[in-house]
């Protein structure tokens, strides 16, 4: 990305410690490390599922998930305890429109600890060291020990000290990234993926403790419930583990609730056959549900199994048509022929909700944009974006496949990294089977 410069350099600097690195998750310049270590977590379930159909991909996919995983290290060990979970004031950040090379905005640190508990951010931190030391297990042994050890540590606080992370920091997280599902579902995910990286008998014991929650039709940065039943599906199908086989039920459930022709099914379909859940940024769960439909297929394709939806009889090859077609339907097969990547296609958004995308890079325009420079003439202007964040997906279309391409509309128009996370195994799982 030429058009992008240094910044944020002296993140942390107001606690006296160094937060430099990480991803703005969304349009903003807010680091939010609930829904950043949720990317992180699936960008490395993708390159473990799927690292071998990605090629010369690999490697790019393994350095954007130290970019993240050296900042969640940072994070958790810079200060003994306490779990530092984002930098940037969103309510300021938001009523501006600057590069983030111009920030100007107070780079607030957020931090849980004992008397202010964040389960929920701690359980998914954890989830995310420990699946990405899955991925350096055999390209950097040292790296993958640094951040297993990192994330038993982060899990143990996730679960001595249990509470969601909304309540000490409402103002600062929330509309934002509230935990609106509350923080089991984390401890789940994180305690799930510690089995898988250990083996350790306590991992499993801490699962049962903690039951397979809810029957859940959704699956997203909040709500890892569905995610941690396949994953754990994975290992009750391959290795046979009957002591697993309450959350392999639980996420054919979730299959059944996202099934168009499920006599259970819950999830509404656009005409145009796009799962549709919510109105803002809709795509972040077509993807992430896409992920868990094509996985769930490839276990059961490796197993030679089926399972049945009442008199619905699912075989793998069901599940990953409908995982494909969502794919399909995001890359431009659709009512309005429109990519829903941006630079991918013909037509593609060109006006998204994204202030380094909307504003003219440094090198075109090196005086400083201030706070409220950048809504006249940027933000509101019919324009193009000066500057193409190829490969980004979008929030997507609404309910009628209808999409507006306007930057002012962030429900559609807006990407985030958590969208684009999901959406890397689906792609390398279909260029390998069709490809």
């Amino acid at each position: 990305m030429k058009w992008r410069a240094d910044s944020g350099m002296k993140d942390g600097s107001s606690a006296r410690v160094d937060l430099t690195g990480g991803y703005h998750d969304a349009g903003d310049n807010v680091k939010f490390n609930f829904p950043m270590a949720f990317t992180t977590t699936m960008l490395s379930w993708s390159t473990l599922e799927y690292g071998k159909r990605m090629g010369a991909q690999l490697n790019n996919a393994h350095t954007a998930i130290r970019w993240a995983t050296n900042y969640l290290l940072k994070c958790a060990t810079a200060t003994p305890g306490k779990l530092y979970v984002g930098v940037g004031d969103p309510n300021g950040d938001h009523h501006c429109w600057e590069r983030p090379e111009d920030m100007d905005t107070p780079r607030t640190v957020y931090s849980v600890s004992a008397s202010n508990p964040g389960s929920d951010v701690a359980g998914e931190t954890a989830a995310a060291l420990a699946a990405a030391s899955l991925v350096f297990r055999k390209t950097d042994p040292a790296y993958s020990k640094l951040l297993l050890r990192t994330a038993k540590s982060v899990m143990a606080f996730a679960l001595k000290y249990r509470g969601a992370y909304s309540d000490s920091l409402s103002s600062s997280v929330c509309p934002f990234y509230c935990s609106y599902s509350g923080y089991q579902d984390e401890l789940l995910w994180g305690a799930a993926w510690l089995l898988t990286a250990t083996k350790d008998i306590y991992y499993l014991n801490v699962l049962k403790s903690l039951g397979a929650g809810d029957d859940t039709d959704i699956f997203s940065w909040d709500n890892k419930y569905a995610g941690a039943h396949v994953l754990l599906s994975r290992r009750a199908l391959l290795n046979h583990d009957k002591s697993l086989d309450q959350f392999r039920s639980q996420a054919e459930n979730f299959m059944c609730n996202i099934l168009p022709n499920s006599p259970s099914s819950k999830t509404h379909y656009t005409p145009g056959g796009l799962i549709y859940k919510m109105g803002q940024s809709n795509l972040q769960y077509v993807t992430s549900i896409t992920f868990l439909l094509s996985t769930y297929a490839k276990y059961l394709m490796s197993t030679k199994q089926t399972f049945n939806c009442g008199s619905l009889k699912v075989t793998p090859v069901m599940l990953r048509a409908l995982g494909k077609r969502q794919v399909d339907y995001i890359l431009g097969e659709n009512p309005m022929k429109m990519s829903y990547m941006v630079g991918y296609g013909v037509h593609f958004p060109l006006r998204i909700h994204h202030r380094g995308s909307s504003l003219p890079s440094k090198s075109d325009h090196p005086q400083t944009i201030g706070c409220d420079g950048g809504f006249q003439p940027f933000f509101y202007s019919s324009n193009p974006n000066p500057n193409i964040l190829i490969g980004a997906v979008v929030g997507g279309p609404d309910q009628n496949d209808q999409y507006s391409d306007e930057r002012t509309d962030y429900s559609q128009s807006e990407p985030a990294t958590y969208i684009n996370a999901a959406l890397v195994g689906p792609l390398a799982y279909l260029v390998g089977s069709y490809g």
